[in-house]
């Protein structure tokens, strides 16, 4: 039979061998807290090329030194940074994989020495430093530093550049009237909010043609919070600015309970699909090839994004091809003759 999740997927001149993508999670293994790539990246990341997978997004990956949301994460704020992540790339691409990298800063929720930054000085919560409310420089200062990041990025050889719009991340706090308070024009209505993200995009624009991905959370789960249909809204403007897919997930913007079941966030996806006429990547408990093949074929989604199920099973795309009873190329080693 044939699956749409082995399906092939254009994206401007990028074309994925399938559907199925390693969603970007937090690894915390740059030992040395130097945001360089490890040992340990090279063989996390060139084995789930090799299970199959069409894209991997690379963890997030700070653009400043203060915007790291630990002090282990993967970095992209220094010109050093450019040979261990092409190095990266090219063993992902070597095993068939295409390579994206997640553009992030922390804002209030980085947990590192020294001062941090905000939106407005609102700590996340009570265990978490309050941050300094960012000026209008430190803004100006943060959208060159994604800029530059973009710049390296392409260096390095990336294939997508996704911004890390979510998980209550700085992006994210400027997004939502939970988190951000601000009086002047970063602050107030959607379009303000919404300024900084623009501004991000904007900047990223001049030095990046290729595919162009944006992860939001879109439902904070609180009172007073946003919805998909905000969301939607803000996708829609997004769209306008050139971003190819929404890589849609959920929460974190404020401590908040959140009923998780199988595919959660789905319905989130398939809003933001909807009203604002955008493709859009689903995740969130996806664990099996049928839920993957389901949310496809009803048009809840695009791309399939899987983190968790890929930390258990790097060679995931193998199996879902087993349970959907679909044929798709072996390593190039299985069927070498001696």
């Amino acid at each position: 039979m044939s699956a749409k999740l082995f399906e092939s997927y254009k994206i401007k001149d990028l074309t994925l061998k399938n559907r199925i993508v390693m969603a970007p999670m937090c690894m915390y293994s740059s030992h040395n807290e130097d945001g360089k790539v490890e040992n340990w990246h090279k063989t996390h990341y060139t084995s789930r090329a090799v299970g199959g997978v069409g894209l991997i997004i690379q963890e997030a990956t700070a653009v400043t030194a203060q915007g790291r949301i630990s002090p282990q994460d993967l970095g992209i704020w220094s010109d050093d940074h450019i040979e261990g992540l092409s190095e990266l790339v090219s063993l992902m691409k070597e095993q068939g994989a295409h390579t994206g990298i997640q553009l992030a800063h922390a804002g209030r929720k980085a947990v590192i020495e020294g001062d941090i930054i905000a939106p407005s000085s609102i700590a996340f919560n009570e265990k978490m430093k309050t941050p300094l409310e960012m000026s209008k420089n430190d803004i100006e200062e943060t959208v060159t530093a994604f800029k530059q990041g973009a710049e390296r990025a392409k260096k390095a050889g990336y294939d997508v550049i996704e911004i890390h719009a979510a998980h209550g991340y700085l992006i994210n706090e400027f997004l939502s009237p939970l988190s951000n308070k601000r009086s002047d024009e970063y602050g107030g209505s959607a379009e303000n909010r919404y300024r900084f993200l623009r501004e991000v995009l904007e900047a990223v624009n001049e030095v990046w043609n290729g595919p162009l991905f944006v992860r939001v959370s879109a439902k904070d789960y609180a009172e007073g919070g946003l919805d998909a249909e905000d969301y939607a809204i803000y996708s829609s403007w997004m769209k306008e600015q050139g971003v190819d897919l929404i890589d849609v997930s959920s929460g974190a913007v404020v401590p908040a309970k959140i009923d998780v079941y199988p595919g959660y966030q789905v319905k989130l996806s398939e809003t933001i699909r909807s009203k604002a006429e955008i493709p859009t990547g689903a995740v969130g408990l996806i664990t099996s090839g049928i839920q993957a093949e389901e949310i496809l074929q009803n048009d809840r989604a695009d791309l399939i994004l899987l983190a968790r199920e890929f930390l258990r099973d790097p060679y995931w795309p193998r199996t879902a091809a087993k349970e959907l009873r679909v044929e798709i190329e072996p390593p190039k080693q299985y069927d070498r003759a001696w």
